[in-house]
């Protein structure tokens, strides 16, 4: 009994963790831990009875906590999207774009994995869309299978990083923290990770271009009337709008936040884009080419709904709750816009919405009920003193605790990770004087190889359910085409786990990367400060008088 009185928290801790592997929901093995132990502190006086009369309070906070509203609504947002053919389009014009090049449906998936991360936030929509729609064609033109799988995975993966992504949402909550400060240090290492995605399929193009072909002529039909590709005037298109970005950033103060420049200098440009084609069109002027106007007129409303969701977010027009609000909404007008918006897709999105919001809620009650015994049989002090242990100071800490999330990654969920481990290191990462955003970004980044994990990452899962499992006849083109086994699924994720490592440790080198998207804080000038003090009052007359100068003359005292 001394043993256990003196190592609770580790015991409580191990326990946990020999529940979720003997195979029990990750919610109901949080609770019944913090249950379990809790009554057992109590019998052993390690705990007050009282203890267990704060779990009703607990749980009603966090039912009224409003920053998890944004859970059902970007989740409902992603999955309209998903449905409403807008990846189908995106796919299919930016395939043609970037044709032909080699390994132009690669960059075409990537492209199109970070307009839906930014789009919808839900990674299963991002692997099953591009799995269904890019994966037949990549094996129909001769992509190695390895190079394909690992693409469409990772690049679905990015929905994680790139906000609105929810678990920058339980990331902020559980680390106390803004989800606009969060999604502002997401926005630059998001894209920085989509652009080493893409050198890596540069560098494949040049050593295995076997491997990425471009696409045949006979593929490419998105041509002028001549027969050319028409992207000369979409180079041209490209540059004005550019130009018109760059023009209007450098009208802009210095101390706007890199995120808000960003997002105003992109608005301008695709703004002026949007602008000329539709010209171009009504006119019939024809000065731009058939490529030109489909690749402004696909992207214009994918990016109008990024705007619309994370442009009000970052300008601090609309708290992230209300951005998820109005890119529901805005999701739902571009399905009926296409036509594809009807009482069964509705029904299956608001069901699916309501799956995962309960599934979320579910964990975060029971990692409450786990964390308040924990924090009872002092957990948070083990923890700490395990931690600030360690040599190093805060680089020992980070890499210690990069480490242990990259392997509890292979057995737990990032929604388990973020509700288990990271209310664990908050404080102990508080205390050694490291941002709560820039870690909470950095574990983000380090939890996104969750998905791409072999053997138990879900984006490779999500893969495996819509990738051939037999031999199948191409319709198209009626050649027989191998099946996707999972070993080429498991090998083709490798690459990109490095890579995913890769950024954490440049998150680490340079941290400006995510603070570099964050609100500048204002400098203060200790030297222009002036304290003044008031000499003391010489005698009780005189100090009396300021009294009545301050609160009035005051009543009469009793007896005088």
């Amino acid at each position: 009994m001394e043993f256990i009185s003196a190592n609770m928290a580790p015991i409580m801790f191990a326990g946990l963790v020999l529940f979720l592997l003997v195979g029990y929901s990750v919610a109901f093995s949080l609770a019944a831990c913090g249950l379990v132990f809790g009554f057992i502190g109590i019998e052993l006086g390690l705990l007050p009875p009282s203890l267990m009369q704060a779990l009703p309070l607990r749980i009603f906070g966090i039912l009224q906590n409003d920053t998890l509203l944004a859970v059902p609504f970007f989740t409902f947002m992603g999955l309209i999207l998903e449905r409403s053919g807008m990846a189908e389009d995106l796919l299919d014009t930016i395939g043609q774009l970037f044709g032909p090049v080699r390994g132009g449906l690669a960059f075409a998936v990537i492209f199109v994995g970070a307009m839906l991360a930014a789009t919808t936030g839900v990674v299963a929509a991002s692997v099953i869309s591009m799995g269904l729609i890019s994966l037949p064609i990549m094996l129909r033109y001769g992509y190695d299978r390895r190079v394909a799988s690992g693409v469409i995975a990772a690049s679905g993966t990015l929905a994680q990083i790139i906000p609105p992504s929810l678990v920058l949402i339980i990331m902020a909550d559980q680390l106390g923290r803004s989800v606009g400060d969060m999604y502002k240090g997401a926005f630059i290492p998001g894209f920085v990770l989509t652009g080493l995605y893409v050198l890596y399929v540069i560098g494949v193009a040049f050593l295995r271009p076997a491997w990425v072909p471009a696409l045949p002529a006979e593929a490419r039909t998105i041509r002028e009337d001549d027969g050319s590709s028409g992207l000369r005037s979409l180079g041209v298109l490209t540059l004005v709008s550019l130009a018109a970005a760059i023009a209007f950033a450098k009208t802009r103060p210095d101390e706007m936040p890199t995120d808000e420049l960003i997002v105003l200098s992109m608005s301008v440009g695709v703004g002026i884009a949007f602008a000329l084609s539709v010209l171009n069109h009504v006119a019939r002027a024809r000065l731009l080419s058939r490529m030109a106007e489909r690749v402004t007129f696909v992207l214009i409303p994918p990016l109008a709904l990024i705007f619309l969701v994370l442009g009000t977010i970052f300008l601090g027009i609309a708290t992230p709750t209300e951005g998820g609000a109005m890119g529901a909404v805005g999701a739902l007008a571009m399905a009926v816009g296409r036509r594809r918006l009807s009482l069964p897709l509705l029904r299956q999105a608001m069901d699916t919405t309501m799956k995962l919001s309960c599934f979320v809620m579910f964990i975060l009650i029971g990692s409450t009920v786990f964390s308040l015994t924990f924090q009872g049989v002092e957990g948070p002090k083990w923890v700490e003193h395990l931690l600030t242990g360690l040599p190093g100071g805060q680089v020992g800490f980070l890499i210690a605790v990069n480490v242990l999330i990259f392997v509890l990654a292979f057995f737990l969920d990032y929604f388990e990770l973020a509700f288990i481990v990271v209310p664990l290191l908050a404080p102990v990462a508080d205390k050694l004087g490291i941002d709560l955003v820039w870690l909470g970004v950095l574990l983000a980044i380090n939890m996104q190889t969750s998905f791409m994990h072999p053997p138990f990452g879900f984006a490779l899962f999500y893969l495996r359910s819509v990738a051939p499992a037999e031999d199948y006849v191409d319709r198209p083109t009626g050649r027989r085409i191998g099946r996707v086994t999972t070993g080429q699924i498991y090998r083709g994720a490798i690459p990109f786990v490095i890579i995913q490592i890769i950024m954490v440790a440049l998150v680490i080198a340079f941290p400006n990367l995510v603070s570099g998207g964050l609100d500048k804080k204002a400098a203060l000038d200790t030297s222009n400060i002036v304290i003044e003090a008031q000499p003391p009052a010489e005698n009780r007359d005189d100090s009396t008088e300021n009294l009545d100068d301050l609160f009035g003359t005051p009543a009469s005292a009793p007896g005088k």
